[in-house]
């Protein structure tokens, strides 16, 4: 499974590929290396995405919910840029592609990101994606992050 965008492939990680490139990173969460070893198959919610620059099939940072919609339809987003592919946008069609796959589906009311209070490259991301900042929350995994929140056109408030 792929997510396609005009410039990028998000293509779904493997089951396998994610636990080579993660297992016994102490930054990664063990919850998530859990489901991910427990999971039946590939699930979009969990696995997250290779971005790929469509034409020429380099592997350029990686992007991907932090799990399946919760109870209240919220899903959040996370994406990564390798360094000598940062400022030409690809961060915002990443998470673009995200939000659209996220808004696709009739569980998803709301899609957030997290990102540091120092993180302006992500805070203009953000922006340009149409999420608005909504305060500062403390992330049990990274501290002290702004939030930023985006509602389903077809949410009702």
């Amino acid at each position: 499974m792929s997510i396609e965008t005009p410039h990028l492939r998000l293509r779904l990680y493997s089951r396998e590929e994610l636990l080579a490139k993660f297992e016994g990173m102490p930054e990664v969460s063990a919850d998530w290396i859990a489901r991910v070893r427990n999971s039946k198959a590939p699930d979009p919610w969990t696995y997250g995405y290779e971005i790929l620059l469509q034409r020429q099939g380099v592997s350029i940072g990686s992007a991907g919910f932090k799990g399946p919609p919760d109870s209240n339809g919220m899903v959040e987003i996370a994406y990564m840029i390798e360094p000598a592919y940062q400022g030409r946008g690809y961060a915002t069609e990443a998470a673009q592609g995200l939000v659209g796959f996220a808004l696709a589906d009739q569980r998803v009311r709301l899609v957030c990101a997290h990102t540091r209070t120092d993180n302006s490259s992500s805070i203009r991301v953000l922006e340009k994606c149409n999420f608005h900042c909504v305060g500062e929350v403390m992330d049990p995994e990274d501290g002290l992050v702004l939030r930023f929140e985006r509602v389903s056109s077809g949410t009702v408030t």
